[in-house]
């Protein structure tokens, strides 16, 4: 890695096996990027613990996010990947930075808003079942972000609010202190991000229930595509790829030359749903396979995992003790 790229990191909460949408939406462009940035991307456990309670399932949960990543390609040799509770000086530097939060900036968070707006409308009290960690949610992934000099985050729509809410932060205290401790960082969005239809043709998402597993085997897979939900034609009809789930799903696994063929036989007529189908299958299974065979063996070995892990956990704590030295002296915590 070379030290004049800039610094992108992005974090995964470990909540529920990988699907399509997860891979296309996330895992893919974060991947792409390793090349022209210094990627950190962490496993982002404590921001699960506000949701997930039970230890099994964040042990697993845990094991399976590091496999998929490491199985689509992520190499601990260009990217520094760890786990966010091993690094202690990300919550010290939460609590620093909540010094520097104004409590109106929290309430102005969406994901605090969403839920207090769900709990009116249910005629709950607004703060019925909201934790502090959902409430102070932006200030730990500030300290996530703020703690390496991260220049670039990429996100979606929806966690777009909480970089600008780091930046905030961070402008807070380098005006405080009159000096640039912290770099300001910027959302990256994709603006070509790949739309991943789910079984029903809506936006796949686990709140849907219409997701498919990255690493599901090929029984199951073939079933699920199976199960996509398509229009009543016939045979003979024509019909059109450009607003057909199952072809739209084809789009992300097939080249130009297949799409071509498979979109004339659409228009020609005399193709049935079940041959649609069996196409995405064969070029789903193509280029799923090979991912659940890594995937699988990882998950066999899972002591490598964590040495893989804690390797990545080394080299980021170096960084982390580093920055928090220079901030420790700035406000008057360290002995001089």
């Amino acid at each position: 890695m070379s030290d004049n790229k800039k610094v992108v990191l992005t974090g995964i909460k470990p909540t529920g096996e990988p699907h399509l949408g997860n891979y296309f939406g996330a895992i893919k462009p974060a991947l792409e990027l390793v090349k022209d940035y210094q990627a950190r991307y962490f496993i982002a456990d404590y921001h699960a613990l506000n949701g997930l309670k039970d230890p099994q399932l964040m042990r697993e949960y845990t094991l399976s996010i590091a496999a998929a990543w490491l199985a689509c390609g992520l190499d601990p040799a260009e990217v520094i990947f760890y786990r966010q509770s091993q690094v202690p000086e990300i919550f010290e530097l939460t609590t620093f930075l909540m010094a520097f939060t104004a409590k109106g900036l929290m309430n102005r968070a969406h994901a605090y808003k969403a839920a207090v707006d769900e709990n009116e409308r249910g005629g709950q009290n607004p703060d019925h079942q909201i934790n502090m960690g959902l409430f102070t949610y932006p200030v730990l992934m500030a300290a996530d972000i703020l703690l390496f000099d991260t220049q670039l985050v990429p996100v979606g729509q929806d966690q777009k609010q909480h970089v600008e809410m780091a930046a905030d932060i961070a402008q807070a205290v380098n005006h405080c202190y009159n000096q640039s401790l912290f770099v300001i960082p910027q959302t990256y969005i994709q603006t070509e991000q790949a739309l991943v239809i789910g079984l029903d043709g809506r936006k796949m998402s686990k709140s849907y229930g219409n997701i498919i597993p990255l690493f599901a085997p090929a029984k199951q897979l073939k079933k699920l595509v199976n199960s996509i939900v398509t229009n009543s034609q016939g045979v003979e009809e024509k019909k059109d790829p450009d607003t057909c789930s199952v072809f739209t799903l084809y789009k992300l696994f097939a080249s130009a030359q297949q799409q071509g063929e498979l979109a004339r036989e659409y228009r020609a007529g005399g193709m049935g749903w079940g041959h649609a189908k069996a196409q995405l299958f064969d070029v789903m299974e193509n280029a799923l396979a090979p991912l659940r065979s890594k995937y699988e063996e990882l998950m066999a070995k899972p002591d490598e995992i964590y040495q893989l892990l804690d390797e990545g956990r080394a080299k980021i704590h170096k960084i982390a003790r580093e920055k928090m030295q220079i901030l420790r002296e700035v406000v008057g915590l360290a002995h001089v």
